[in-house]
């Protein structure tokens, strides 16, 4: 299945990521939020972890022609996600995002928390609660 990605942290525009794995391998770029999800901090980065009620702001990110198969290797390699592995920090699911700009929502790959990880991070993690990271600082 062929999907454009949604990205939330490291890898949105002007962040470390998007110009060592996303630089040319892009065809659009547009922002966009997914809902029934909240953001968590990370040791530099964070995890989307999904919730009822909740967004997280992020970017939809569409593969340059000739390049999907290529970017979704780079992403899973970056996110250590192998399907199945249950050693897993992130599983890579099909979500529907909403373009800020409007319309019908596009169906997306997002990585977001494992289980494992989930439980942990509602158990003791510190959300952020305007479902942006960076989050401001006070």
């Amino acid at each position: 299945m062929t999907l454009p990605f949604f990205v939330y942290g490291t890898l949105r525009p002007g962040r470390v990521n998007h110009g060592l794995f996303l630089r040319g391998r892009t065809g659009a770029e547009e922002p966009g939020r997914l809902t029934g999800a909240v953001l968590y901090e990370g040791p530099g980065y964070p995890y989307a972890v999904e919730e009822r009620e909740g967004v997280v702001h992020g970017d939809l990110v569409t593969a340059r022609p000739g390049t999907y198969r290529e970017l979704l290797a780079v992403l899973d390699r970056l996110e250590e996600y192998v399907p199945g592995d249950p050693r897993n920090l992130y599983e890579r699911v099909a979500r529907d995002v909403h373009r800020d700009t409007g319309g019908p929502p596009v169906r997306a790959w997002v990585y977001v928390a494992a289980a494992p990880v989930a439980d942990r991070l509602r158990a003791r993690g510190e959300r952020i609660p305007d479902g942006r990271w960076p989050s401001p600082r006070p």
